[in-house]
This record gives structure tokens, sequence and C-alpha cells, in this order.
């Protein structure tokens, strides 16, 4: 529908009959929008939402309304599953209170808005510009970090969605630090041009997620050629007039001296075109300062003048429940606030005068949502009509004309130590509008003496109504713990850091390269045994095999990439169906590296999937990286991530890591990381996620660095890994000439699709399979180490992988063979043969073969997977 000019019903006409400004749109966009001009470079015109409770009062019922069932329109949208893991974050300070009346709405999602008022000790988790504010800067600083790092759906909230540039800011700044599939833009009314409609559809492309929008209305504003540099033209010219006292000739609205009925039809005895008597306090409208009002509350003496004494009311606000979104709302703190409702309200309408016949329950900029349930729980309880708007930064013209949105504004000095410095405040529509009372809502920031003084606010407000009420609302500020974590450093990636191309894999470690750390395996070996050092402070000399090794290598390749790859699909298979339909792959490196960059591929081959992949490091005895896992409880859902290692060797590592999760979750609270791991093979039993149980040949095991992208094994030293640190690793760069490991990804890959039937067979068995973990591995261990006279298990070592590397990287004492192996043991036997290291065929034995470290440093032996000694 058209608006035309010539509605005189409508709060928009003034404008649109002035500067020719059209509303296209739905048939009830009038009813929520009117017009307004404002001092602006950028828009000329202000759409003022009549259900916000911004500048218009309104019914609190009816604005708490407007944004309940918001939420139910994207709860129906997402699903009830979906909408129990969405967060929702309003925009300061216009929707501060639709965004959590929104998520009332949507249920169990907890909330989070912006705000412009920076709160020392908590930092920032992300902040943004709005391009077309007079104030831009906004925060995002919520209490618990984690709260914009789950990978659920995030609705955002705002009054208007008219550009979408603030929007697209949001989610450009959020997305770059926690991506997720799916984002939900809410709004009363969608008033986008033409030309702006198709970005929010092309901006979903370019960052791969899907955007929904969900408004009440939707609408255009047609506007004229030349219409800023008019409307900048007549704002001026208006507010000259004004301030000259002539009115009538810059509104064109009649006689000068002619007043039309106050807002909501309440005359206040006085005949229309009377000029208030007694008007004091600064306020602006078309005509003069105001409407008559009743008699002033006693006043008190301030200096050399009289300021109004409020009446304060004790809300006798429940301790440590938040007074809105600014730092994190969830759904405990909502049952909180439902349970307390009836009785803060009880105490203002007891504090309320009995003949009050039109109450304004007023908020302050971003504290909305408290007066606003306030506010409703009062419509109940009093005969009065009660009327809901908040005070606010934005600057608009006041035009005293029944066709215009802003009848009358009350300017006064900010209140509460605004970090950008001092300046004037708003109340629109309350001079004027007839209000016996008005309670005023400030959190304890704002309840300073400029709030108190002639001139500010409660001055303003005993100017135009008898009864002035206080109502102070305390500031949630979040306890600062006894030692914030450091931030910590985004991931490494290749080229910089490892020879895997930048998408394959994040390392949270920190770069040692230009630490000399190796030392000779011997050297290591005595230091490690002997109770001297722990395995994880230095590194072995890298092994650099021959010319007859490597061809070893590529010839195990040759024959059991198809086997891998097999493998390889069963376990990310088994992964989507049983722990995630969008997995974070964070591998243990190194072993495990090489495995979740497969594992990623396939799910790219198969489903199209992209998914993030992490290398973290975990140190037998001293557990996995706390730090680490802190940045992904930041960054992802901690119930999405799956832990992902080559193989299982007697299932040490499976221990460890499932104490060090506990140990983690314990001392950060952090609590949803599946501590099982997901392999490639477990020939040791230990876990119930893995490709095959076959203890075979992965030719990744063959070599150390060159095969798993140039780093090296990981590193925990303490005058090299401070508490705040990640572990640490090093990036060979001078073997780039032998480095194989993306031939071997792109080797196992290329046999992907010849396995898929396979694959889909073998998935289907496993589905309906006993995976329990039997643990045989461990009791085989236990028993060859009492066979052989070792009376120690952490110098057993199990299975292909760990054999090999017992050969590359320790003092081997002896090989044991299954009797019969073959070519899965080739590289073995030419290793143990370079070394002088004997290998006895066995005939009973559950791997394939068992490596053994030299038993001559048995007292608190440290190996690749062994038991860490006391430092």
């Amino acid at each position: 529908m058209n608006i035309a000019a010539n509605n005189g019903d409508w709060s928009g006409s003034w404008v649109a009959e002035r500067l020719g400004v059209e509303l296209v749109g739905d048939d009830g966009l009038t009813a929520l929008l009117g017009l307004a001009l404002r001092r602006n470079p950028r828009r000329a015109h202000l759409l003022v939402s009549n259900v916000l409770g911004k500048h218009v009062p309104q019914s609190p019922s009816v604005v708490y309304g407007h944004g309940f069932a918001l939420g139910r329109r994207v709860r129906d949208l997402l699903g009830e599953r979906e909408a129990a893991r969405a967060v929702v974050v309003g925009y300061a300070e216009t929707a501060t209170g639709l965004g959590h009346s929104v998520a009332d709405g949507l249920g169990l999602a907890p909330y989070l808005h912006s705000t412009r008022r920076p709160v020392a000790g908590v930092t920032p988790a992300g902040g943004f510009e709005e391009s077309h504010s007079h104030a831009t800067s906004h925060l995002l600083l919520p209490e618990d970090p984690a709260l914009l790092a789950a990978d659920g759906p995030l609705v955002l909230v705002d009054d208007e969605f008219s550009t979408g540039n603030t929007v697209l800011n949001t989610i450009r700044d959020l997305h770059a630090r926690y991506p997720r599939k799916r984002y939900v833009v809410v709004a009363l009314v969608d008033m986008r041009s033409r030309e702006d409609a198709g970005r929010l559809a092309d901006f979903a492309g370019e960052i791969g997620a899907r955007v929904d929008l969900v408004a009440a209305a939707s609408g255009t504003v047609r506007l004229p050629e030349g219409v800023l540099e008019k409307g900048q033209e007549l704002v001026a010219r208006y507010e000259e007039s004004a301030a000259t006292g002539d009115a009538s000739s810059a509104a064109g609205s009649g006689p000068a001296g002619q007043f039309p009925a106050p807002l909501g039809g309440w005359t206040g005895g006085r005949p229309q075109g009377q000029r208030p008597e007694g008007a004091r306090g600064r306020t602006e409208s078309a005509a003069a300062a105001g409407w008559a009002r009743p008699a002033p509350t006693p006043p008190h003496q301030t200096g050399n003048r009289t300021a109004p004494h409020p009446t304060r009311v004790d809300l006798r606000w429940p301790q440590g429940l938040p007074d809105g979104g600014r730092h994190g709302f969830t759904p405990a703190h909502r049952i909180r606030l439902e349970t307390a409702l009836p009785a803060i309200a009880a105490r203002v309408a007891e504090a309320l005068p009995a003949d009050a016949r039109r109450v304004l329950t007023l908020g302050f900029e971003e504290l909305m949502y408290a007066p606003l349930r306030i506010a409703r729980e009062l419509e109940a309880l009093v005969a009065a009509e009660v009327r809901y708007s908040t005070t606010t930064r934005s600057p608009v013209l006041a035009v005293d004309d029944p066709g215009y949105a802003i009848r009358s504004r009350l300017v006064f000095p900010a209140h509460d130590n605004p970090a950008d410095g001092p300046g004037e405040r708003y109340a629109y529509n309350v001079a004027g509008a007839g209000f016996d009372a008005v309670v005023l809502f400030v959190d304890s920031a704002g309840d300073t003496p400029e709030l108190h003084a002639p001139g500010g606010l409660l001055d303003r407000l005993g100017a135009h109504a008898p009864h002035v009420l206080l109502a102070v609302v305390p500031s949630y500020v979040p306890a600062p713990t006894e030692e914030s974590p450091a931030m910590l450093p985004e991931p490494l990636r290749g080229p910089a850091f490892s020879s895997y191309p930048a998408e394959d894999v994040g390392w949270l470690l920190q770069d040692l390269s230009d630490v000399t750390l190796e030392a000779p395996t011997e050297e290591r070996e005595e230091a490690i045994q002997s109770g001297g050092a722990h395995y994880a402070e230095s590194l072995p000399v890298e092994y650099q095999p021959s010319d007859q090794y490597q061809a070893l290598f590529h010839a195990a390749l040759e024959t059991s990439a198809a086997r891998l790859a097999e493998a390889v699909g069963v376990v990310t298979e088994t992964v989507l169906a049983e722990r995630s339909s969008r997995p974070v792959l964070v591998s243990l490196a190194r072993a495990g590296t090489p495995v979740g960059v497969l594992m990623r591929r396939w799910a790219r081959f198969r489903y199209g999937l992209d998914l993030p992949h992490y290398a973290v490091s975990i140190v037998r005895g001293r557990g996995i990286d706390a730090n680490a896992l802190r940045w992904l409880a930041a960054h992802h859902d901690p119930r999405d991530v799956v832990f992902v290692d080559g193989w299982t060797g007697k299932g040490a590592i499976t221990r460890e890591l499932a104490d060090a999760v506990e140990e983690f979750e314990k001392r950060s609270g952090v609590s949803g990381f599946d501590p099982e791991i997901a392999v490639l093979a477990d020939p040791g039993s230990c876990v119930r996620t893995y490709g095959t149980r076959e203890d075979f040949l992965i030719p990744s095991a063959c070599l150390n660095s060159t095969v798993s992208g140039l780093i090296s094994r990981t590193v925990l030293r303490a005058d090299l890994v401070g508490p705040d640190d990640f572990h640490g690793a090093k990036f060979y760069r001078e073997l780039a000439g032998a480095d194989v490991s993306v031939a071997f990804l792109d080797a196992v890959a290329a046999r992907f699709a010849e396995t898929v039937e396979a694959v889909d067979a073998a998935v289907k068995e496993l589905a309906v399979a006993d995976r329990t973990p039997t643990w045989e591995g461990w009791a085989a261990v236990e028993r060859i180490s009492e066979e052989y006279g070792i009376h120690d298990v952490n110098l057993v070592k199990p299975g292909v992988g760990e054999t090999t590397r017992v050969l590359l990287r320790r003092v081997p004492w002896k090989i044991l063979a299954r009797a019969g192996a073959g070519a899965d043991l080739d590289h073995v036997r030419l290793l143990a043969g370079q070394r002088g290291v004997p290998v006895e065929e066995v005939g009973e034995l559950p791997y394939t073969c068992v490596g053994l470290i030299h038993p001559k440093y048995t007292r608190g032996a440290t190996g690749a997977d062994g038991r860490a000694v006391n430092v």
C-alpha cells in the first residue's frame, strides 16, 4: 500500500507532506511506524516505531508481545532441536529489550546484547560498527566467553532492517571468530530497498552459511530526489524558528500559539490553544516548552534553586541476577526473574499514588528489558493506564503535530559517566502526555549526582508529572576471576607453519623452530630413563631415510592406499552418524594429524562438508594442552569436538586423554568434551570409533616429520612454554626436499571413490556390532612384559606404528613379529637390520609386531607412550 501524503491520522504524514517521503508495504506498516526528522548527514528521516517502547510510550503488553511473537516465529523456523541450541544477540541501545523478548519467545536461548558501555575487567568477545548511527561502537561483553563460540544458530535482533549494513558487519565479525552454519535476522520491520534486498543472500553464499530473515512487517521507503538536502534544510530552519519562538513559520501547522491536544487523547483540563503555565526545564517541541502539568512533587533545596525530590522504590532485586543481557542472560536467569517479578511489581504498585490515572514506566537507554517486564506486571496490578518507553542517546527533532511521531522531547545531561564523555540525552513524548506519575528505572551506574541535579533527568520529569518515582536496578558486573586467562593466539597454518595447505589443519601450537631441541637418541634415552628429563623436553634427531627405505615407503603406500582409504571412510562415516553431523576434528599431534586431514577430505568428498580441523598436543603424564582446549571451547561447541589419532597401541593415550579432559573440566568449568578418540586402526580394542581393528601398516607411521607436514613431535618444557602458552613444536623447513606429506594424502584420497561401497557395507555392520572396548591389548602387553623379564609395560610398544616409533626414536632391544607377517613388516625388518636389532618371530601374538625398548634403563622409563617421571 502507499501512504498518501494527506493521511492526517498517520504519525508520518507531517514528514511525508513536506519531503514527499512515501512508505510502501504491508497494510499494517503505518500502525507500526511513524516518521520524524533528525540532523544526520546520511539520512534525514527517521522511522519511529510505535511498538518498540523507545520513542513512543506504549502499552508494555504490546511492546513485549511483538518481541515474544517474533521469537515464536524463529522457534518454528528453526525447529525445537536447533532452537534449543540458538543464541540471541540484540543491538544496543534501541533493540536491547526487543532482543530479550525474542529470546523469551524462542524458549531456552541465552541472550546477549551489544553495549556502548565498556566494563572494566570484561574482555570484549567482538565488536562492530553501525554505519548509519550517530554513536557507532558496539561491544560484545559476555561473562562466559563460550557463549558465542557454540555453532548453533545465531539470532540477531534489531528494530528495523533497512540497508542491512549493521547486520552484515556483525555477522562478518562474528563469523571470522566463531563460524557457524546458520543465522537468523529478526526485525520489527524489513525496510530494505530493492537494491539491498539481494545483498543478504549474496553474503550468505559468500560465507557459506544460511541466513534467514523474520520480520513483523515489510516495505520500503520511497525518497524523492534531493530529499536529504531538503530534509537538512527543513531541520535547520525549524530549529532556528523554534529557538526564536516562531514555530508556525517553520512547521506550517497553524497560527502561532495554537497547540493540538496532548498525546493519547488526554486533555489535562486545558482548553486547546491555551499556553501552558509554570513550565520549566528544557523541553523542546514545535510550539513551546510543553503542555501544562499538575502541581509538582514537593521540592528540596539544591544550591540557589530547587529540584524535585523523587520517591525511591526499593525493588529488592534478587542478588546476583543480571539487570539485562549486557554480559549474558541465561535460561536460569530467566527463571529467577520470572519468580521475582510479581513481588517487584507489587512494590512499585504500592508506591504509586492511589489516584493515578496514567503512569509512565521509563527505562534508561540500554536498560529496557527489566523495566518492560515490571511494567507488564504493573498493568495487571493497578487501575491506571500504564505506558512504557525509555530514554535515549538519539537526537531527533520534535514537532508538536498529530501527524508527526515525536511530539516533544526532554533534554538532559548524561548521568552514567559514559566512556565517550558527557553529552545530551533525551526522553521523547513525555512532556505534555498527561502522565500523573513517572516511574524512572535506572541501573546503579546511572544513579549519580547528575541524575539528581538541577537540569538533570529527575528535574525534567518533575516539570511534567506531579509524582516521580525512582527505582534502581543493581548494575550487574561479572565477578573478576583470580587470574583472567590470557588471550590465546590464532592457530598456526601452512605455509608459514607446516607444509600442509592452510585449510587442511590449524595447529594449536607455538613455533619453536629457532630453538635447538634435538639430542642423540641414546643420550635422550639415558636422561629419560634415569629420571633426569621428560621425553617431551627434547626432540630426537630427525631420522633421515635411506634411498632403500624411501622406496619401501612408496611401495607400501601403493599397496595399502585403498585399504587406508576404506578405513578413513569408515571412521569418518561413523563419526558423522554417531558423534556430530558437523564435527570439529581435533587430531593429536602429530601422528593423528594426517588422519584428521584425510577424514576432513572424506567429508568434503562425500558430502561437501568443510569441517574445521585442528592439531593439539598431548604429553604422557602431563595431559592434553589445556590452553588448546580453552581455545577450542571459546570457538566451538565442545560437544562437537572429536579427538582423532592414528592408531591405538595398548591404550595408554586413551586413558591419558580421558583423565586430562576430566581434570580440565574440573578446573575450567567448561564441559562437553568427549574424550573417546576416533582412530584409523584400533588393534588394542581401546575405543568404539575406528576404521578397523586390524594391526596393519599405516605408511604415515614409517616416517616422522616428512609425512606429517614437516612438524616435529610436540615439546613441553617450562623455560619455553609458559602457563598461558600452547605447547611447542618445530617446523623443519630444511627437509622440504624429502617431504611426502601431501603426496601421502593425495595417494589415499585418490582411492576414495572406489571404496564407497565397501565403506557403506562396513559402516552398516559396525552400527549393529558390539564395539565395547575389551582392552585386550593392555592385557597382552602386561603378559609380554612379565614373560620377557622387563616388568614395565611402558617399555613394551605394541603394533606396527608403535614398533616403528621405537626403531626411529628410542633404544630398541628386540622386535617381536607375528609368525607369517608379510609386507606390513618390511620396513620394520629394514630398520631393525640397520640398527642391529634382532627380530623374533612369535606364534601367539595379538599384534602384527611389538617393539621392546632396551630394559637397561627401566627406572621410571618414559617413552613415546610411556609413563612420565616426576621432574
